[in-house]
C-alpha cells in the first residue's frame, strides 16, 4: 500500500465519522443528498442464495446512490419478530425515505417492500417513491 492510500484511508471508526461529518460541513449539499436518502433493509437467512444475489443487487446500487443500509438474519435469536413474518420469503427488501430520527426503522406497514428476486431498476424505483413520501 502506497503512503498516500494508507494518508486517506481512515484508522478507525471515529476517524471514518469525523471525515464524513467534515465532508457534509464542508460541502452542505452532500448533507441535503444524504438527507434525502433511502434507508434499505434486507431481511436475510443463511444458505440463501437468492440473499446473496439480493445483496449483490444491493451492491451495484450503493456504487451509484448512496443509502443506509442493515442487514437482518431473520433466524438469528432475538429476530422472533421477523422470523414470523419472513421466514419463508426471503430475500426481503424494505425500502424507506431515510428520516434523521430514533425509533424503528423497519416498521412493515410504513415500508415499501420487495421479496425474491428484484432488478436494480425496481429497488430504484422504490427508493425514488420512498424519497417522495
Amino acid at each position: 500500500m502506497s503512503y498516500a492510500n494508507r494518508q486517506a484511508a481512515p484508522h478507525s471508526r471515529k476517524e471514518a465519522l469525523v471525515r464524513s461529518d467534515s465532508i457534509l460541513r464542508m460541502y452542505p449539499t452532500a448533507r441535503l443528498l444524504l438527507q434525502q436518502s433511502s434507508r434499505i433493509t434486507l431481511f436475510t437467512r443463511v444458505n440463501c442464495s437468492l440473499c446473496t444475489i439480493a445483496k449483490t443487487t444491493l451492491i451495484m446500487i450503493q456504487k451509484r446512490r448512496p443509502f443506509e443500509y442493515r442487514e437482518i438474519d431473520v433466524m438469528a435469536p432475538g429476530q422472533k419478530r421477523w422470523r414470523d413474518i419472513y421466514e419463508f420469503d426471503t430475500p426481503v427488501i424494505h425500502v424507506q425515505k431515510n428520516k434523521q430520527e430514533a425509533g424503528e426503522p423497519d416498521l412493515a406497514a410504513e415500508a415499501k417492500k420487495l421479496m425474491h428476486r428484484f432488478t436494480e431498476e425496481e429497488v430504484e424505483t422504490l427508493m425514488d417513491e420512498a424519497e417522495r413520501a
